[in-house]
């Protein structure tokens, strides 16, 4: 995926989780943060940002923050729409894990929950959840930053769907650089690593997705199947 306008700050400071105040060009701009997250180790006073102009010119803020320079890792992009977007791309792109798509269905209806790929290859029925992984520790990824109720239930879901016979995947965008696997950060859940051992132990499979992680572009750059789960 690109993205259009891209113009570089400072980071300041974040008043709230949906704006942060950046310096542009010697001057100082309220700018939308595209991810609700804490990310507290990526948006710190002074670091370098990248920030994507809006088209829009009622907008109340001008600019989105989509991704953070991290210290001794490099770009990390934390757009929480873009793992969706980018993992839709490489499934259209027909990734050796899956060579024969016959169908593909973003935001499909499973029961009475979305599931946020659908798809079929042959007589293959497979779901997948996607995650966005921007927390990092001495090179290796952890999800999530922050409690997450909904990724437990998403969890459940798919370990549900599994005892049905459908091929099932949690798959984790890693985006940014030089990361290949990520752990459940039970530390901060510990509730999510305990469903994700569980989803594993009835069939749910892990798809790590490093990234190539540009100023103005995204994608998946590769990925790695795993069936096990460490906590």
């Amino acid at each position: 995926m690109k993205y259009r306008n891209i113009q570089t700050a400072v980071f300041i400071a974040r008043p709230n989780r949906f704006i942060a105040e950046v310096e542009v060009d010697g001057k100082t701009e309220t700018v939308h943060v595209k991810n609700t997250g804490r990310c507290r180790e990526l948006l710190l006073p002074g670091s370098k940002v990248i920030l994507e102009k809006s088209d829009n010119p009622e907008r109340k803020t001008k600019y989105d923050l989509i991704a953070v320079y991290k210290k001794n890792l490099g770009l990390v992009n934390i757009d929480s729409q873009a793992p969706n977007r980018i993992v839709k791309e490489w499934l259209e792109g027909r990734p050796d894990l899956f060579p024969d798509i016959t169908v593909l269905k973003p935001e499909y209806t499973f029961g009475k929950s979305r599931v946020d790929f659908y798809l079929e290859c042959g007589d293959r029925r497979v779901l997948i959840e996607v995650k966005g992984c921007t927390l990092e520790h001495d090179g290796i990824g952890y999800f999530p930053d922050a409690p997450t109720e909904r990724g437990v239930k998403h969890l459940n879901e798919l370990a549900g769907a599994a005892k049905l016979g459908y091929e099932c995947y949690i798959a984790f965008a890693i985006t940014m650089p030089n990361v290949t696997m990520v752990y459940p950060a039970v530390d901060i859940h510990r509730e999510f690593g305990k469903a994700l051992d569980n989803a594993v132990k009835q069939g749910v499979g892990i798809l790590y997705l490093p990234c190539d992680v540009k100023e103005d572009s995204l994608e998946i750059s590769g990925f790695i199947k795993n069936s096990c789960c460490c906590d």
